[in-house]
């Protein structure tokens, strides 16, 4: 399928985006292969978010996000998120895309995964909707809303086997990708980018 090919050329991307993102001298999370590690990394690195967030100053939340003066961060996500808000909302979109994909494909309804018109070349656009969709969403609303969703991957992860979420072919809707692709994607490797991203926020605050 093609869509399939294009999702593991984001995915792969995605992961050399979260390299470039690493602390010096950290070594890399490694990417779940099982069902119990998707969901130990899920949890943990949600956690860690969360905790992140949690020592953020008052002036470091009100400063807006600026990641221009920096010439290597040319990915489009550098530009179009403003907030600590923006980053919390596009994490519970994708949620939203996983679930909704999940539901529909488990009732019958083969839906692809991103809705039309968006493919895998132009997602970004689909990003930036996300993003013009949420801004009188406050802070709260966004947290709350992440909080309810990344409890409702989490209760579906639980619906399916090792073997059917890490075993490709098993099911046709992921073409030749594994089910389990789609959850660490959207969970602990976003939730990873997420905590990054603000880690950079931080520096630059503090930089300034």
């Amino acid at each position: 399928m093609r869509g399939t090919a294009s999702f593991c050329l984001w995915y792969n991307e995605v992961r050399k985006n979260l390299n470039l993102l690493e602390n010096e001298g950290r070594t890399p999370v490694p990417r779940p292969k099982t069902k119990e590690e998707l969901v130990l990394a899920s949890k943990e690195n949600y956690e860690n978010l969360k905790l992140f967030i949690s020592k953020l100053s008052e002036e470091e939340l009100q400063t807006p996000f600026d990641f221009l003066r920096d010439q290597k961060k040319k990915e489009a996500h550098w530009k179009r998120d403003k907030n600590l808000r923006d980053v919390l909302i596009h994490l519970y979109e994708w949620h939203q895309l996983l679930l909704t994909w999940v539901h529909s494909n488990q009732k019958g309804n083969e839906i692809p995964f991103l809705p039309e018109p968006y493919t895998w070349k132009t997602y970004g656009e689909m990003n930036v909707a996300f993003w013009k969709k949420h801004q009188k969403t406050s802070l709260e609303e966004a947290t709350r809303l992440l909080e309810q969703s990344h409890r409702e991957v989490l209760e579906l992860i639980e619906v399916f086997s090792n073997d059917e979420l890490f075993n490709k072919g098993i099911y046709k809707w992921t073409g030749g990708t594994s089910l389990g692709s789609y959850f660490v994607s959207s969970t602990s490797s976003h939730y990873d980018w997420a905590t990054k991203k603000l880690k950079v926020h931080r520096k630059n605050c503090k930089s300034h």
